[in-house]
């Protein structure tokens, strides 16, 4: 081909030479055939030393396939499940958060505006076959890590530990086999199937240019663990059950209820798992309905006490997303319930507006629709204005203290996504946040977006 590129390009320049001369010299009826097959060669031509020079050509791109969401998994999660061997894929995101100045009841806020590239991540697969399949995410936060402090080594044990300003972390990594499309295996560290955003986590996938608050701390996305499980799909149907590793009751709190109790597969006790399980329905083209669910104990290491504690924890969602003509819905509701709250507050020494609160709920409403849809039908560009409302309340119902009013909150998100490729997204929203203390801090987000 290295031959051809000289006289395709030639070729190319002198046909663009003739066709500009015709068409700015008068014209007879009779020139206008020869002009439009001059533009097909003009056009012929260039695509043809695009490829040449190994440069995907307007109808190259067009072809390339869509990623598309498989067994529950975000579009560049699926990537493995439609490869032969080795596969490819990953997310960012970067935010620029501009906080008021000033709270609800308008005292400062001390706040101060931040920019963060908050995660990069690469999925690597393999598929062994058409039925036995590995998937992994390994995810880098916040553009990296390094020591921001003097490490302390205890000259007896040769351990040690500094701060760390980012992470590197595997948020999943597990092996599966489908003996048949409605039955299968997974085993190794998993998402809990719970929620909306916990498996669909991809920039481009939800509306917003931050996350559900709902989602990331009554259901604290990403949750993963270690464990084994069973999945299917049938008839519009699908199904996940995993038994895993439960949570870790020491580290949870009233603002932010079990979130800081995920152990994420990284040396977590197994004295007793947890169950997870899921169950949708999507038997109307671009409507899915469905529930999940979570339970287990989350007190992992010897009792503190002789009568013993037991804060088991139950989770329970219900949810459905709609996509049809342009329009994007999504709605979730979420119940917790932490069994033995006072006595876990007790062991911990939570004490007053801190202790732990019985139950915990949240939920939203989020709804947008593509302008360019309706106005430019078939256009791979995407803009969409959205909102979305959120309430969300992490401790209710105290024994032995009192609740804190700002852990009862209420947001309010308006904004517009803007889409130049179906992967890649540009968010720009507004974030009224309002609480039962009048402490909310409202912000300006700024969002960019991409899965591959």
């Amino acid at each position: 081909m290295k031959h051809h590129r000289p006289q395709s390009l030639a070729a190319v320049s002198f046909l663009s030479v003739l066709l500009f001369t015709l068409r700015t010299a008068p014209a007879c009826a009779d020139d206008s055939a020869r002009i439009d097959e001059l533009e097909r060669k003009v056009d012929v031509l260039t695509r043809e030393l695009a490829d040449s020079r190994g440069m995907p050509s307007d109808t190259a791109r067009a072809a390339r396939p869509a990623l598309r969401s498989q067994l529950g998994f975000a579009p560049a999660a699926s990537k493995v499940y439609g490869a032969e061997g080795v596969s490819v894929g990953g997310y960012g995101e970067m935010l620029f958060e501009d906080f008021d100045r000033t709270r609800e009841d308008d005292a400062l806020s001390g706040t101060v505006d931040r920019i963060d590239f908050l995660r990069q991540v690469l999925y690597f697969g393999y598929a062994f076959d058409d039925r036995l399949h590995f998937n992994s995410e390994v995810e880098l936060e916040h553009a990296g890590v390094k020591d921001e402090a003097e490490v302390q080594i205890d000259p007896t044990t040769g351990a040690g530990e500094a701060e760390l300003s980012g992470e590197v972390n595997l948020e999943f990594a597990y092996v599966d086999w489908r003996l048949n499309d409605a039955f299968g295996v997974r085993g190794g560290m998993m998402l809990v199937p719970i929620g909306l955003t916990n498996e669909q986590h991809e920039p481009p996938v939800f509306l917003g240019a931050r996350r559900p608050e709902v989602e990331q701390v009554i259901i604290p996305t990403t949750w993963s663990g270690n464990g084994v499980g069973i999945f299917g799909e049938s008839n519009g149907m699908s199904w996940r059950g995993y038994v895993m590793e439960g949570l870790d009751g020491a580290r949870f709190s009233a603002p932010l209820t079990i979130r800081e109790g995920r152990s994420n597969g990284s040396q977590a006790p197994f004295v007793k798992p947890a169950f997870a399980g899921r169950f949708d329905v999507s038997r109307i083209s671009g409507l899915t309905l469905g529930v999940s669910a979570y339970t287990g104990e989350a007190w992992q290491g010897p009792q503190p006490t002789p009568a013993g504690i037991h804060p088991r924890v139950f989770l329970f969602d219900v949810h459905g997303r709609l996509e049809w003509r342009g329009v994007q819905a999504r709605g979730l509701w979420v119940s917790g319930q932490l069994d033995d709250a006072a006595a876990l507050s007790d062991v911990i020494g939570l004490a007053g507006s801190d202790r732990l609160g019985e139950r915990f709920f949240g939920g939203y409403l989020e709804a947008g629709y593509d302008l360019l849809a309706a106005m430019r039908p078939g256009s791979s560009l995407r803009l969409v204005p959205y909102a979305r409302y959120e309430r969300l309340d992490t401790q209710d119902g105290v024994t032995g203290g009192v609740e804190d009013p700002a852990n009862d909150r209420k947001i309010v998100t308006l904004g517009a996504a803007f889409a130049p490729h179906p992967q890649v997204v540009v968010k720009l929203d507004r974030q009224e946040r309002r609480n039962e203390a009048n402490t909310g801090v409202g912000q300006w987000n700024v969002a960019l977006g991409y899965l591959f």
